[in-house]
């Protein structure tokens, strides 16, 4: 579980095909590596990454296909610039929102300007995402916790100030620029209660069985 609050950013300095899907390597001298373990988790532009080698200046992982088809790794080059993120730990502020580092789709950044000292930043995505991204909501863009300041039907704004650009990657986006996208969590979840009360329940679960299991006691 990530907060989408950057720690630092890197590059990936090597990217290859293995075996039908891709091995990578991030290079950070910003990310301090020193309580980081095997099989610990990395969120690289909001992608959630297993560590599967630990160097002194980064980390390798490996990209499954799933992962590859719905994120930005698809198109990233060697030498890409990625934002970097290590599991939150049970003690840390909160201070974005929760992030999984499940990556829901990709947006396409459309128009960008300024406002006054701040970026606005107009973003579409698929219309079956908007439908979790309301106005003053959160998203997860490349990994940062952001604050939806607009909805217009398939795109929505995002107000970038100057410190959230100087420690990301935003100061490079551009028009066209295309990002991994993760939608709020109980954006999700709540669709899918809200479903399932929609169904008759059917269940074969009685307080008798679970009696009998040793769950609760009579």
């Amino acid at each position: 579980m990530f907060t989408g609050i950057i720690e630092a950013t890197g590059t990936i300095s090597e990217l290859q095909q293995k075996q039908g899907d891709l091995a990578i390597r991030i290079q950070s001298n910003n990310l301090d590596m020193s309580d980081v373990n095997l099989g610990d988790s990395i969120a690289t532009n909001g992608v959630c990454l297993t560590v599967v080698a630990k160097h002194s200046d980064g980390f390798s992982a490996d990209l499954s296909n799933e992962t590859i088809g719905l994120t930005g790794f698809a198109h990233y080059k060697q030498g890409q610039k990625v934002n970097l993120e290590k599991a939150m730990q049970p003690v840390s502020r909160l201070g974005g929102h929760l992030v999984s580092g499940h990556v829901d789709g990709i947006a396409t950044i459309t128009a960008i300007t300024a406002n006054a000292r701040a970026t606005e930043y107009w973003l579409n995505t698929d219309p079956q995402l908007m439908k979790y991204i309301p106005y003053k909501g959160s998203v997860c863009i490349d990994g940062i916790s952001l604050t939806v300041n607009a909805v217009e039907d398939n795109k929505f704004k995002l107000t970038i100030v100057p410190h959230t650009s100087e420690q990301t990657t935003i100061a490079d986006f551009k028009v066209g620029t295309q990002v991994n996208l993760e939608v709020d969590q109980i954006a999700r979840y709540l669709e899918r209660l809200i479903k399932g009360a929609e169904q008759p329940a059917s269940s074969d679960i009685s307080m008798s069985l679970l009696a009998q299991a040793g769950f609760i006691k009579s």
